[in-house]
């Protein structure tokens, strides 16, 4: 039987790590995606905060799902290089919470020249397939998500992407709500996909709002998703990611007070979907 692992993006409860294990714990939520933390992006953490943060997830008995990291999210005319320290440092995050994820993007268009996808396709190429190669010799796994003006932000794109990078290191994170968001069928998004999918990021969307919705409220066609993801026998993370009171580039909002309801709402989707949930 399929099994779903919760995760949740924490940060959304509160910018203090207590309060989002506190509750993410009351929620039978036993795995974090590391985002942030202290109002500080996870590849920007202090030694001494990254440490602090391993030990109260094993004082409880939980884990990552992955590396939440914003790698991929910068224009194509920036510089690479200081870009892939910063993905270095994702790696060595990955050996300190015993982790073999790292969540990625795809680049902005260039901010001055041409902002033209054929045009500037090649250079997504290299740089992902920079990112691609330093991956497999670290033997971790990169989860790249469809995000908003990305190169994989439309189905078209996400599948582009994925056919340029056949192995098991590049793998996708699929996220309805930002297809819906984008303006693409969700469904076809799944389609463009689902063999490579190897994470779910459980986000809903009603087209126009300024926020989402709780799992299988909005257009993500949540359930024939998972119902399909179970069919073709998926188990791993579910991670959720509500942004049920904002969002934006560089995360959203929950708060503690919606989160658990974020959390029943997904685990009861999964399981009338067909699936476990663990």
């Amino acid at each position: 039987m399929p099994q779903f692992k919760l995760s949740a993006f924490a940060d959304e409860i509160s910018p203090e790590p207590k309060i989002q294990l506190d509750v993410l714990e009351k929620s039978g939520v036993r795995f974090v995606e590391l985002r942030s933390i202290h109002e500080t992006n996870v590849l920007a953490l202090t030694d001494a905060q990254v440490f602090s943060f391993r030990e109260s997830l094993r004082s409880r008995g939980m884990g990552l799902s992955a590396i939440g990291s914003p790698i991929g999210k910068i224009p194509l005319d920036h510089p690479f290089e200081p870009h892939l320290e910063k993905f270095k440092r994702a790696i060595q995050l990955c050996d300190i919470f015993e982790v073999d994820a790292v969540r990625i993007f795809s680049f902005y268009p260039p901010e001055s020249g041409v902002d033209d996808w054929v045009v500037n396709r090649g250079e997504v190429i290299r740089r992902m397939g920079a990112l691609v190669e330093l991956s497999e010799k670290s033997g971790i796994r990169l989860y790249h998500e469809n995000e908003h003006r990305i190169y994989g932000d439309s189905p078209e794109r996400v599948a582009d992407l994925l056919a340029q990078f056949p192995g098991k290191t590049l793998a996708a994170a699929y996220d309805a709500a930002n297809f819906v968001f984008c303006g693409y069928c969700p469904w076809q998004g799944w389609l463009s996909c689902r063999d490579r999918v190897a994470h779910l990021h459980i986000k809903d969307w009603k087209t126009g709002e300024p926020h989402g919705t709780l799992a299988g409220q909005g257009h993500g066609r949540w359930m024939e998703v998972l119902r399909d993801s179970v069919a073709n026998g998926y188990s791993g993370f579910a991670t959720l990611e509500p942004h049920l009171l904002g969002g934006g580039p560089t995360g959203g909002v929950t708060g503690p007070e919606l989160f658990p309801k974020a959390v029943e709402c997904a685990r009861k989707l999964i399981l009338d979907a067909g699936g476990l949930v663990a």
